[in-house]
């Protein structure tokens, strides 16, 4: 499977399921672009780099169903009603289905930053972070600590380093 397959049909499809919320839109692409760098730097398989570019489309479908049932987009939130609206998007869209269960996977598990199981889930959180992190104002100190924490990827490391001007 080549990498780009899915990427502008998920894309697409994402911006419709946000319209009319330009942040949240330009966060998913801002976490595609980054997970697509550190993929492609790491050098995963053409296969692996299109599950993590659409898994990076849809990490957060779920905020939207999260605020509507609860009025808060908590991380457990999502992760329980993500799954569910992406394999039915997914679906639609004509995604292999295991990759689909994997994309759902992720989505579910993609705020479990002390329990990371795969390169792909690896790749999401650091991805996830960077954005994160800028977005938020993260102070200097907390992203050093998660740098430490968290970062394992060469690639994610050295883009942590250079958007925030960090020394290693």
């Amino acid at each position: 499977m080549e990498a780009t397959r899915y990427f502008g049909s998920v894309a697409m499809a994402m911006a419709a399921y946000d319209r009319g919320d330009p942040h949240r839109i330009g966060h998913f692409l801002k976490v595609a672009g980054f997970c697509g760098i550190i993929a492609a730097e790491e050098n995963l398989d053409p296969e692996q780099q299109a599950l993590i570019e659409v898994a990076a489309l849809t990490h957060d479908i779920g905020i939207r169903n999260s605020l509507r049932q609860y009025q808060s987009a908590a991380a457990p939130y999502q992760e329980a009603l993500g799954p569910p609206e992406a394999e039915r998007m997914l679906t639609g869209l004509g995604l292999p289905q295991p990759m689909i269960e994997r994309i759902c996977w992720l989505i579910g598990h993609h705020h479990q930053v002390d329990s990371i199981q795969g390169i792909d889930h690896q790749i999401l959180v650091e991805a996830d972070f960077l954005v994160n992190a800028a977005e938020g104002k993260m102070e200097r100190p907390a992203i050093l600590h998660t740098r430490e924490r968290l970062f394992q990827t060469k690639t994610g490391r050295a883009l942590l380093n250079q958007e925030f001007a960090l020394d290693e």
